[in-house]
């Protein structure tokens, strides 16, 4: 079979050469990267937050001597995040589209990089698609609305790529330019651990591309000074793995999370996803057949499928490590091979076919497909199927007085409970007694608050003579102990996936 790649008319070509110096300047990136950052600004704020938002929200609000005890026992991994998360929300508070700004920020910072790297290894039209691609992937409009690193870690490593690219191009043996990018390298390994895993993508564009001896060498000594400068927090967080152990609970590394989940969130947009991917070196390796985009082709497609091999092979013989989210910094890779797998099914079709107009036609259906997803994600209950903190404080506040006293579940796992509304919302407690408090995650090394159950505190409600509890079912055993007290349920309110009791002594 003989591909047949197409010619554009003198029209097409002088429309396409004028859109090619465009997309090829300097301030296409950064367009691509505001739409991008807009994109995931859309009803950033409508979510409540969930469980690991809260982790991160409850982390920066402690002071930072707690904070850096907190991390030496856990969640060191996120530490760096930890510390930035503090200053932010202390120049700007705590609510949700507050938090999740600098992770919408991120997003267009990955976006102007992957058209950067991805114009700079294939084309300039080839990098705007990408750019474009990338900005409304599911899973990036997820990650560019919340409180968690993994946005600002997509801006991280796209962008040492583009500064690998770059120095290895130049033949660079500078001794300061490697020595920063080694610095550089080892700070994103405390924005998050398992971009450890570009050291292997970056190995693979060097051995492509043997730059030289000297080069080599040069990014040998970097590389070493990578390892040593982020050993710290690799030792760290193979100290602190039990904290993931929770991942061999869960049955997270099936195929339906590879090909469907952790990118692209809906059977439509994988489908589409997964056939420009494989439509990729299709284009390179027959149609174009260019050596030099060959090599590029190589490294996209490591960075974009071997760490999601690599921690579903440790998960499966080492230990729980794989989760659908730590497979995001891929995204920007995974949208550059969706811009190739796009232009191979432009270069196959007919002459008389506008290429320009057809890529955005693509591009258009990337979008059209992404839009409902979009839609679902920022809706009010759309974090963790279905978090209701903030509307059930919403609640507590609507019809609690001053004086009451509040109850909490605390028979689900910690980063559902539902004690993270008074954490997250105060205001709508205040004036309420918390009488199973013990310790404040403020004064304490650990994530959340130290409760006592309801069955032993019963002299606390002494003088309440109305309890609120919150559940997260209507078996409750917090309302049955009441009522063994002599309390009734006055009023039962659902919200979503709480429910929240006045219960009245008798």
């Amino acid at each position: 079979m003989t591909a047949t790649i197409t010619v554009p008319t003198a029209p097409s070509r002088r429309r396409w050469d004028a859109l090619h110096a465009l997309l090829g300047g300097r301030v296409a990136p950064w367009v691509v990267g505001l739409f991008a950052t807009l994109v995931s600004l859309i009803g950033i704020g409508t979510p409540s937050y969930w469980g690991d938002e809260a982790a991160s929200v409850l982390a920066a609000e402690r002071p930072l001597p707690v904070m850096f005890g907190m991390i030496g026992h856990i969640d060191a991994v996120h530490g760096l995040y930890y510390a930035f998360l503090h200053v932010w929300t202390g120049a700007f508070g705590t609510a949700e589209a507050v938090t999740r700004f600098p992770s919408a920020i991120g997003v267009g910072l990955a976006a102007a990089g992957t058209v950067v790297l991805a114009r700079s290894i294939f084309t300039p039209a080839i990098g705007i698609t990408a750019g474009l691609v990338f900005a409304v992937i599911p899973q990036v409009t997820r990650m560019g609305a919340e409180t968690r690193s993994y946005a600002l870690g997509m801006a991280a490593v796209v962008w040492l790529t583009v500064w690998f690219v770059s120095l290895v191009r130049r033949r660079s043996t500078s001794r300061r330019s490697w020595a920063l990018f080694a610095i550089a390298s080892a700070a994103s390994m405390y924005l998050f651990l398992y971009l450890a895993m570009l050291l292997l993508v970056h190995a693979t564009w060097m051995v492509l591309q043997r730059p030289g001896r000297r080069v080599m060498r040069a990014w040998g000594w970097s590389l070493v000074g990578a390892l040593v400068l982020g050993a710290p927090i690799v030792i760290a967080g193979i100290a602190q793995r039990e904290q993931i152990a929770f991942l061999g609970r869960r049955d997270y590394a099936t195929p339906e999370s590879v090909l469907v989940g952790q990118w692209f969130q809906t059977p439509a947009f994988a489908v589409l996803a997964w056939l420009l991917i494989a439509l990729a070196p299709i284009g390179v390796l027959v149609v174009r057949r260019s050596s030099r985009q060959r090599r590029a082709l190589a490294m996209i497609a490591v960075w974009a499928l071997a760490p999601t091999a690599l921690l579903i092979i440790g998960n499966t013989l080492v230990t729980p490590m794989y989760n659908l989210r730590y497979v995001t910094f891929c995204v920007p890779a995974v949208a550059i091979m969706m811009a190739l797998g796009l232009r191979t099914l432009v270069d196959l079709l007919p002459k008389r076919v506008d290429r320009a107009v057809a890529t955005a036609v693509g591009v258009a259906l990337v979008l059209a497909l992404a839009i409902p997803v979009l839609a679902e994600q920022r809706g009010p209950f759309a974090k963790d199927d279905g978090s209701d903190l903030r509307q059930t404080a919403e609640v507590v506040q609507a019809h609690a007085s001053p004086g009451d006293a509040v109850v909490f579940d605390q028979s689900v796992k910690p980063s559902r409970k539902s004690r993270l509304a008074i954490d997250l919302y105060p205001q709508a407690f205040a004036g309420l007694d918390d009488v199973a408090l013990e310790t404040s995650y403020r004064d304490r090394p650990e994530l959340w608050d130290l409760a006592a159950p309801l069955s032993e505190i019963h002299d606390r409600l002494i003088g309440h003579d109305t309890v609120w509890v919150v559940e997260g079912s209507s078996t409750s055993p917090n309302v049955a102990d009441l009522e063994a007290l002599g309390y009734h349920v006055e009023q039962r309110i659902p919200v979503h996936r709480s429910i929240v009791f006045e219960l009245v002594r008798s």
